[in-house]
């Protein structure tokens, strides 16, 4: 194994035994829950990244260069008094891109917030770009409402060096977007905390620990997803200022058994202490097989004890060479068979 699987390898390995080191952990009730309205307005808009290296939308491959991406920078170059015939046109150094973002719907006109970019056509890469002046929406028929510019950042691959770690047709621009207009008038608020993932353990202990903090009878589980506060609890500070003041209450909450996988680079992280029961797998030539002597055997044999945590089960198959997408597989498969009584997540 050459020295960065090898780093990677026990990185993974760090990550998950201190995450399953703490079963249980404190969190505030704003960590575990949102206000009803609280949802996050998203935007999109259609632009162009210049400034490319030659890995821009390949429009020399079609007849007279009329591709949408050229007609984009005719339109732009039109709206400066310049006028160039498409034909003229070979933009190998500007990419027609998707550009996506979230924005709170508390933010005003004036704030900034991070900006997502997808190419569309077929550039190669866009690194080193710059996104032009876009436009936001929050709809195709609806009028602009923010807008977006800025030099992109391109997720990095820690595998690869040089040129080749930044190649990728998607980044983001770090507060690129400025939103123009104040957002619609928001409902007044309610006395209700809805849970961010809806567990009616966790209602439950949100609820005890409120009461414990401001009195009994001051929350009440309606639902797994929902808590609901007694609002003439409020006092002369008004309704807001006190659900400020329940937002720092602290809960006592468990790690939820859960495996989440990232399909990308192999990251896998496991919440509390997660252990799989006696179980084979064979999967592409590399065999998993729970209850053996433990260690990583030839051709692609792996043993590992009975009752063993995730992670030995995870650093066992990097050593064996698995790659992300044997990883998915093999967890699915544990899952699936019951030898792993948790959630599998693959983002």
């Amino acid at each position: 194994m050459s020295r960065a699987p090898r780093i990677r390898a026990l990185a993974l390995a760090l990550a998950l035994l201190v995450a399953a080191a703490v079963p249980a952990h404190a969190a505030r009730v704003a960590d575990l829950t949102r206000r009803p309205g609280d949802v996050p307005r998203r935007l999109v808009g259609y632009g162009l990244v210049v400034g490319l290296d030659g890995t821009g939308d390949r429009s020399f491959a079609v007849a007279g260069g009329n591709t949408p991406t050229v007609r984009s920078v005719v339109n732009v170059l039109r709206r400066f008094g310049i006028e160039v015939p498409s034909e003229r046109l070979r933009a190998r150094n500007v990419a027609a891109v998707l550009v996506t973002a979230e924005v709170s719907p508390w933010l005003r006109s004036g704030g900034r917030f991070d900006v997502q970019v997808s190419a569309l056509g077929d550039a190669t890469s866009l690194d080193g770009g710059t996104l032009w002046m876009t436009p936001l929406q929050p709809g195709p028929d609806a009028e602009p409402v923010a807008s977006a510019q800025g030099t992109l950042e391109l997720p990095q691959d820690p595998a690869q060096r040089g040129r080749w770690a930044a190649q990728s047709n998607r980044g983001r621009v770090a507060d690129g977007g400025v939103l123009e207009t104040d957002p619609p008038a928001a409902d007044p608020p309610v006395a209700r905390l809805n849970l961010r993932q809806p567990d009616a353990r966790v209602a439950d202990r949100i609820a005890k620990a409120i009461d414990a903090a401001f009195g009994a009878g001051t929350a009440r589980v309606e639902d797994p997803g929902a808590v609901a506060l007694d609002a003439s609890k409020a006092g002369d500070g008004g309704l807001v200022t006190w659900l400020a003041a329940i937002d720092t209450v602290t809960v006592s909450v468990e790690a939820p058994a859960r495996v989440v996988l990232s399909k990308r680079d192999g990251t896998v992280v496991a919440g509390g202490d997660l252990r799989v029961s006696a179980a084979v797998v064979t999967h592409r030539g590399l065999t998993l097989r729970i209850g053996g002597a433990g260690g990583a055997g030839s051709e692609g044999l792996v043993d590992v004890p009975a009752d063993a945590p995730v992670r030995d089960v995870v650093a066992g198959l990097h050593a064996a060479g698995a790659t992300a997408d044997d990883l998915i597989a093999v967890l699915g498969a544990l899952q699936a068979a019951g030898a792993l009584a948790a959630e599998v997540v693959v983002r």
